[in-house]
């Protein structure tokens, strides 16, 4: 499981099985980022941003409206996390250089990243995921197997660290037991404050888009809510998958989804247009369909006198400007995985889903 850059962190990416729901907490340290603070803190409820705490700001705030609910119940919540995301953040410049000191790194730009949290199904009342895990510079680093109780790593320099925090059988008891507990019993409240919006079923506006008369045909579904949801070509009622490149779902600065699949036109004959067409599939069954249509074609290409054709329209700054709608960079974990972080027991009261957190290399070094 890799991580990678994702440049545009966007405000809410909702996870999308209609009965699955999710928390996460990403915690980021950064070192020698040109214009991206030292260290964020982000609390995400099936994907969508819920709190956002930074280095340049200093203060925990509520990225939703309903998130304010949790003052109802402890009205000092904002003001005490706000104060262990200042301790956090040192902490977290910490591990970097402590790990520059592992890896016998000097200068240069590093990323140090930890993700922890649980996924529920409200149907079953189960616990269907559960993930614990530090990366280093776009890497993994160490997780927290839950089925075998035990950290687990990909690489050979956090192998002394794996055996220390396996000896730590009251450590590994707790994270279990936050994991399947504690965390849960967070997004199932969370869930409940903003169940309107988190449970709530938009769809796309769907258009075709093409660069030249020779580029491939862009499907592009944009609006959607949530993330759970495809995007295909079919030829008469049957999906195409040769001449097709489908893109990643992408968030919008409104909280709502994109997406995009392409259609190689070059072996496609005028007679067989009408056959084609590209389908918006939601979960749930719900479902949007545009016909392939030359005159529904947006494109900014110009014809031999200088105009646009038909009914064109700037489609590419269209895109661009929907993909540049997020905010932010963050380090993000491509695929689900089991998780990794130790933690001091001074640390381990969980108060909000993301009090289990301490200086992983500071208590492995």
């Amino acid at each position: 499981m890799q991580l990678f850059l994702a440049l545009c962190f966007l405000l809410g990416i909702p996870s999308g099985a209609p009965d699955i729901h999710s928390l996460k907490y990403f915690f980021t340290a950064a070192s020698n980022v040109p214009n991206f603070p030292e260290f964020v803190n982000v609390g995400l409820v099936d994907e969508v941003e819920i709190s956002h705490y930074d280095s340049n700001t200093r203060r925990k705030v509520p990225k939703q409206d309903w998130m304010n609910k949790v003052t109802e119940e402890d009205p000092e919540y904002w003001e005490r996390y706000t104060e262990r995301n200042l301790g956090r953040q040192q902490t977290f410049k910490a591990n970097i250089e402590i790990l520059k000191q592992h890896l016998n790194q000097t200068g240069g730009v590093h990323i140090y990243q930890w993700m922890v949290g649980c996924e529920w199904d409200d149907e079953t009342d189960e616990v269907v995921n559960a993930f614990d895990q530090d990366g280093y510079d776009g890497e993994d680093f160490i997780s927290f197997d839950l089925k075998t109780e035990t950290w687990i790593t990909p690489v050979p320099q956090a192998v002394p660290t794996k055996h220390k925090w396996n000896s730590n059988k009251a450590e590994m008891d707790y994270r279990k037991h936050y994991l399947t507990t504690e965390c849960v019993d967070w997004l199932k409240k969370y869930v409940e404050f903003g169940r309107s919006s988190l449970m709530r079923k938009d769809l796309p506006s769907v258009s075709l888009l093409q660069k030249t008369p020779s580029s491939p045909l862009t499907c592009h579904a944009t609006g959607f809510y949530p993330d759970r949801a495809d995007l295909f070509w079919k030829k008469d009622e049957e999906e195409l998958h040769e001449d097709v490149v489908k893109g990643e779902i992408l968030p919008n600065h409104d909280g709502s989804f994109q997406m995009s699949v392409d259609l190689d036109l070059s072996g496609l004959k005028d007679e067989d247009w009408g056959r084609y067409s590209c389908v918006f599939h939601l979960a749930g069954g719900q479902e949007v369909s545009k016909r392939l249509d030359k005159r529904d074609i947006r494109t900014n290409w110009k014809t031999n006198d200088g105009g646009l054709p038909t009914g064109a329209v700037v489609g590419i700054a269209v895109v661009a400007a929907l993909v540049l709608a997020g905010v932010g960079l963050i380090i993000w974990f491509k695929n689900r995985p089991q998780g990794s972080r130790g933690t001091s027991k001074s640390d381990t009261s969980s108060s909000s889903g993301e009090e289990a957190m301490q200086s992983m290399l500071k208590t492995s070094s």
